[in-house]
Protein backbone atom coordinates (compact mmCIF):
# COMPACT_ATOMS: atom_id res chain seq x y z
CA UNK A 1 0.00 0.00 0.00
CA UNK A 2 1.33 3.48 -0.97
CA UNK A 3 2.15 5.97 1.92
CA UNK A 4 1.60 9.57 2.03
CA UNK A 5 2.78 10.81 5.70
CA UNK A 6 1.64 14.36 7.44
CA UNK A 7 -1.45 14.69 5.65
CA UNK A 8 -4.09 16.32 7.67
CA UNK A 9 -7.67 16.10 7.48
CA UNK A 10 -8.04 19.39 6.39
CA UNK A 11 -5.56 19.12 3.49
CA UNK A 12 -6.99 15.97 2.43
CA UNK A 13 -10.39 17.47 1.92
CA UNK A 14 -8.94 20.45 0.11
CA UNK A 15 -7.19 18.18 -2.91
CA UNK A 16 -10.60 15.18 -2.96
CA UNK A 17 -12.16 19.12 -3.45
CA UNK A 18 -10.45 19.95 -6.16
CA UNK A 19 -11.08 16.41 -7.56
CA UNK A 20 -14.95 16.53 -7.45
CA UNK A 21 -15.79 15.25 -4.61
CA UNK A 22 -18.13 17.42 -1.96
CA UNK A 23 -18.53 16.80 1.65
CA UNK A 24 -22.14 14.69 2.24
CA UNK A 25 -22.06 14.05 6.03
CA UNK A 26 -19.86 15.04 8.57
CA UNK A 27 -19.63 13.30 12.35
CA UNK A 28 -16.69 11.17 13.47
CA UNK A 29 -15.51 10.78 10.42
CA UNK A 30 -16.26 13.23 6.72
CA UNK A 31 -18.06 11.19 4.25
CA UNK A 32 -16.83 12.66 0.67
CA UNK A 33 -18.57 12.03 -2.58
CA UNK A 34 -18.38 12.42 -6.26
CA UNK A 35 -21.88 10.67 -7.28
CA UNK A 36 -19.98 7.56 -7.85
CA UNK A 37 -17.89 7.06 -5.32
CA UNK A 38 -17.93 7.75 -1.26
CA UNK A 39 -14.89 8.21 0.49
CA UNK A 40 -14.92 7.95 4.29
CA UNK A 41 -12.21 10.31 5.83
CA UNK A 42 -10.72 10.37 9.63
CA UNK A 43 -10.94 13.40 11.66
CA UNK A 44 -7.24 12.54 12.54
CA UNK A 45 -4.09 15.11 12.35
CA UNK A 46 -1.83 13.82 10.58
CA UNK A 47 -4.10 10.96 9.44
CA UNK A 48 -2.27 7.32 9.14
CA UNK A 49 0.00 7.30 5.93
CA UNK A 50 -1.41 3.57 5.10
CA UNK A 51 -4.52 4.97 5.74
CA UNK A 52 -4.06 8.41 3.99
CA UNK A 53 -2.85 6.31 1.10
CA UNK A 54 -5.62 3.55 0.61
CA UNK A 55 -8.32 6.61 0.97
CA UNK A 56 -6.04 7.55 -2.36
CA UNK A 57 -6.64 4.51 -4.09
CA UNK A 58 -10.51 4.54 -3.57
CA UNK A 59 -10.59 7.80 -5.29
CA UNK A 60 -8.52 6.57 -8.43
CA UNK A 61 -5.32 8.56 -7.77
CA UNK A 62 -1.97 7.65 -7.54
CA UNK A 63 0.40 8.91 -4.52
CA UNK A 64 2.49 11.12 -6.99
CA UNK A 65 -0.93 13.12 -7.97
CA UNK A 66 -2.06 13.22 -4.60
CA UNK A 67 0.88 15.02 -3.32
CA UNK A 68 1.26 17.30 -6.92
CA UNK A 69 -2.30 18.54 -6.03
CA UNK A 70 -1.27 19.52 -2.51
Amino acid sequence: MPRLPGVSQKDAVRVFQKLGYRVVRESGHLIMSNGERRLVIPRHDPINAITMGAIACDAGVTPQQFRDLL
